[in-house]
């Protein structure tokens, strides 16, 4: 996908014009420093444990502006709809999806609806894009890491993947994990009066262990994910049995920052005290002598976080 973007769309749109590190871009508007991002969801099943794809279309796209710094206020929504989709199941999700928006804060202004013959859909794919303003304080970027900075999760990892496959059966395995999807705004403003704050993304495809390589080849830098990140006990179950790794599940409700040193138990504290960042732990550090993602293992081994070359699921967002 990278490849894709650097090659094909980054070369005829301008790649000065393309940020593709960054979940949200700055555009020039007088009056205020305004962010714009834009997301497509074709997630299945529609519904899953803990949320479906009108909820994670609001998540998605308010996340992305919220990981960039800026406080989300407005979405467009364009739904592509297959013929047949039951009219209750529609409702269901546009009415989880405003429910979503009003959680969020943000107001669905304009949009467009599609309808595309049998067979050519997986029900329903929603299409959004989100305007947001900058808060005041640091502007995070992927850019101001350094060396020795130490990075911060806000939650468990790898439970919207789990949860989405348990959903499917492809498998044969049931269990009740629930997907993290949700806001992360109060997560991201906790973080931001800290001028030590240098970058925060949210892991949604590919997990920590792409966003770690990310960071690897943006900066130069090695990335040492420490055996702290917390990963729940069905979660790991789940992946032990079907060969997965946690660390590359998708998360839809998590942050992942970088912080100076200095500041991270303090940043780690203000996470803590919130109701979303009760289970915030360190994820790791920047390390120089690296240059390369290496994850520490509970029995103090360690192991090699390669960049996915495909996706390791059936699509999931």
């Amino acid at each position: 996908m990278r490849e894709l973007i650097e090659e094909v769309f980054a070369r005829h749109l301008g790649a000065d014009q393309l940020d593709v590190l960054a979940d949200a871009a700055p555009i020039e508007l007088d009056g205020g420093d305004v962010l714009i991002t834009t997301d497509g969801f074709t997630v299945q099943p529609l519904e899953f444990p803990g949320g479906d794809i009108g909820g994670l279309a609001v998540h998605g796209t308010t996340n992305d502006l919220a990981v960039a710094g800026a406080k989300p206020l407005y979405l467009t929504l364009n739904a592509f709809i297959e013929e047949g989709l039951e009219i209750e199941l529609l409702d269901r999700i546009v009415a989880s999806l405003a429910g979503a928006a009003r959680e969020a804060g943000v107001q669905v202004k304009a949009g467009d609806t599609k309808v595309l013959r049998r067979g050519e859909g997986g029900g329903i794919y929603l299409a959004t894009t989100g305007v947001g303003v900058r808060l005041p304080g640091v502007k995070p970027s992927i850019h101001n890491i350094r060396d020795g900075d130490v990075a911060l999760i806000s939650g468990s990892v790898g439970d919207h993947g789990t949860a989405v496959m348990l959903a499917r059966e492809d498998f044969g395995l049931k269990g009740d994990v629930m997907s993290d999807a949700g806001p992360v705004m109060e997560l991201t403003e906790a973080l931001m009066p800290f001028d030590g704050l240098r970058f925060m993304r949210d892991p949604t495809r590919g997990g920590i262990a792409s966003i770690a390589n990310e960071i690897v080849r943006a900066t130069g830098l090695g990335v040492r994910l420490e055996a702290t990140i917390p990963v729940k006990e069905p979660v790991q179950a789940v992946c032990d049995m079907l060969g997965y790794d946690p660390y590359y599940l998708a998360c839809e409700g998590r942050v992942f920052a970088v912080i100076d040193a200095d500041q991270a138990d303090a940043a780690l504290a203000a996470w803590r005290a919130l109701r979303s960042g009760k289970d915030a732990a360190r994820a790791g550090r920047i390390s120089s002598a690296d240059q390369r993602v290496i994850l520490e293992t509970p029995l103090g081994g360690e192991r090699f976080l390669e960049e996915l070359e495909d996706d390791p699921l059936p699509r999931i967002c």
